[in-house]
Formats: structure tokens, sequence, C-alpha cells
């Protein structure tokens, strides 16, 4: 972030996804003060169980995300499976079947290039581990627009391609480990 507040929170994982946000998300107080969206690749026709595993574990409020809703600070909003999330210039939510970007619908670089457009330097992303090159493109868009880019350190990734790719794609991006991130988020509702 070149200057100002965080306003939002938006990650991005694949393989490994689930014990990665285990360390990230439980964490987090009910009152945590910025919304959180997030995508996992699920493959498609596939229920995604991932908002009610989290909401299960977590003090915030965890969800499915749904078209045209207006985000919430100290919620998780989960991409729905097979619809890419955006989020719009006025900080709703936006579902679209528009075609899968590097095989993935839902498209981390989608969310991410979208939310940069709509929260510029008020951005953090962060990139996970996962096992293909989506996510770096839009962290390399949120660190353009000002936003701050985050990245899992690959060594200890389960997953450690769409890390490695999103280091290169954003060569100035924090990388640390989960454990790292978990203390990061925490101390950055208080900046």
């Amino acid at each position: 972030m070149t200057s100002g507040k965080a306003e939002a929170i938006v990650i991005g994982a694949s393989a490994g996804a689930l014990e990665g946000l285990s360390v990230i998300l439980p964490p987090l107080p009910a009152s945590y003060a910025l919304p959180l969206m997030i995508v996992v690749h699920v493959p498609p026709g596939k229920k995604s169980l991932l908002a009610e595993i989290f909401q299960a574990k977590c003090a915030i409020d965890v969800r499915e995300a749904e078209d045209k809703e207006p985000l919430c600070s100290g919620t998780a909003y989960f991409a729905t499976p097979d619809y890419h999330m955006l989020v719009e210039s006025d900080k709703s939510l936006a579902l679209s079947n528009d075609e899968p970007v590097l095989y993935s619908r839902p498209s981390i670089d989608v969310l991410f290039e979208s939310a940069a457009d709509a929260y510029g330097p008020g951005l953090v992303a962060i990139v996970l581990t996962g096992a293909n090159d989506d996510g770096a493109n839009g962290l390399k868009a949120v660190a353009e627009a000002g936003g701050l880019a985050i990245v899992q350190n690959p060594v200890g990734a389960y997953a450690s391609q769409m890390p490695e790719a999103a280091i290169r794609a954003c060569p100035g991006a924090k990388v640390l480990s989960l454990e790292q991130i978990a203390l990061f988020l925490l101390k950055l509702e208080k900046a």
C-alpha cells in the first residue's frame, strides 16, 4: 500500500488451500474491520464446503459469495464454484460465468484485477499455495494499482508453483510464511 489504510483483502489459493487458510482465517476476531474475498480452485460440478468448514472454525462470518452482495467488514466471502467472483466499483460482489482463465473458474486473476480497480492502494492481495500460475498477473495488477502484494513462502507451501509464479510476476511482493501472514492480518486491522 502506497498510502492510507487497508480497505479489503483478497486471497487466492489452490492445492493445499484448506491447510493454508486454516492457519490464516481462524485467528481473526469477529470484530475484524475488513472484508476478505477468497478464490479457491474447486473443480466444476463439485459443491464447495469451504464456507461451511470455515464458518465452524472462525469467529468472523464466512459465506459463499452471492451476486450483487455488498461487502461487509468482518466477513470472508468464498467464490462460488464455477463462477468468477469480481468486485464492482460500488464495493459489491459480482459473479460471472465468463470463460475460465488459466483453466480456472473461479480465477484468482479475475478477482485480484477487479478488486485492484475497485480499491487501488486500499487493497491487500495474498497468493497462497497452488499448482498453476493463476494469481500471478492479478497480484502484479494489485501492486501496479498501489496495493500491497503478499505471497506465501514457496518453501513452506503444499504446492510451490503458484507462489513462485507470483514472485516472478511481482518481485516486490512480501514473501511470508503462513504464520507471518496470519500475524500481519491481525496487525493490519490496527494499522
